[in-house]
């Protein structure tokens, strides 16, 4: 069955984007190096590290859905109907769009919040994993006991202040790990929840 993770670039004093939803300074290991790694969309091929090009090819190859909020959806206008992973988005909403450009596109707005967010990704995702890609999301989900792992992809910066990944937290999580892959300008670390 499909694990659900978390997954976010994030600055060493633990904020994924600026006061203004800003992330420039935590993703430029997207384009900081020689090996290319195509997407599902023309515009996001990345060019990496070897390191960081393995990650992200096994990371596409073994994600199945997506889960984002509304609040990502909006800022990124629904990534033109397409995400980069190619895959089928669950977007946790207390509202569907009304005026959705993209019906056809392999997009579900879940309006009975992230449980049944989570319960139809792993049915679409099958064996494959089920990526999380929303802070209050990530939250809500630790908090109901439904994430299995935590991917940070740790950058050199610090932002000061801003979108931290993780608060508003209601306990303790112990984490297992982690595994630690060195690319360039970013650490990525993988982590497992211990039950």
């Amino acid at each position: 069955m499909a694990d659900v993770i978390a997954n976010m670039s994030m600055s060493l004093d633990g904020f994924v984007a600026d006061p203004q939803d800003r992330i420039d300074h935590l993703f430029g290991w997207f384009g900081n190096g020689d090996v290319e790694v195509p997407t599902a969309v023309e515009w996001a091929t990345f060019k990496t590290s070897e390191a960081s090009a393995k990650m992200l090819r096994d990371a596409m190859d073994n994600v199945g859905a997506l889960i984002a909020g509304r609040h990502l959806f909006d800022i990124t206008q629904g990534w033109g109907g397409t995400h980069p992973m190619g895959v089928p988005v669950f977007v946790v909403t207390h509202e569907a769009p009304a005026d959705w450009p993209h019906p056809d596109a392999p997009f579900t707005f879940v309006t009975d919040g992230v449980e049944g967010a989570v319960e139809q990704a792993k049915k679409v995702a099958g064996d494959k994993n089920v990526a999380v890609a929303s802070t209050k999301i990530a939250q809500q989900c630790l908090n109901l006991g439904l994430l299995d792992g935590i991917q940070v992809d740790l950058v050199p910066v610090l932002l000061g202040s801003g979108v931290r990944f993780f608060e508003q937290l209601e306990g303790t999580t112990t984490l297992t790990g982690p595994e630690v892959v060195e690319g360039t300008g970013v650490t990525h670390l993988s982590y497992r929840i211990k039950r």
